[in-house]
């Protein structure tokens, strides 16, 4: 039986789960939610590549992202940021739906999977 590995859990949730050299990470969220969708999304991947880095893998090795949008007007800006951050030529598999928040201030959310090094 494979064994999995949990990081930060808490009663809820942990923030990083890995099975079989497998990496999900929970939701992330921007650092300052107070901030428009350029930052949010900034810091929310800045995030998402400290977790990955922690797991043993990096945004190189992404499998799947599932984005979080409160609006679609935020669409185009929220695209720009991705665009810039995923490298060259290792986009992955992605889907991006309008949903609502956990809390009214935040704008986006995104939770990853991604294969370890």
């Amino acid at each position: 039986m494979a064994s999995i590995i949990r990081k930060e859990t808490k009663q809820r949730m942990s923030r990083i789960v890995i099975h079989q050299g497998t990496v999900y990470l929970c939701g992330q969220v921007a650092a300052d939610a107070s901030k428009g969708i350029a930052e949010q999304t900034q810091t929310m991947l800045d995030k998402v590549a400290a977790l990955l880095l922690e797991a043993g893998s990096n945004t190189e090795h992404m499998l799947s992202a599932t984005l979080y949008i409160k609006d679609m007007k935020y669409f185009a800006e929220m695209n720009a940021i991705w665009d810039a951050w995923v490298p060259a030529g290792h986009a992955p598999a992605r889907a991006c739906v309008q949903a609502s928040m956990a809390r009214p201030e935040l704008l986006v959310e995104i939770s990853v999977v991604a294969a370890q090094i």
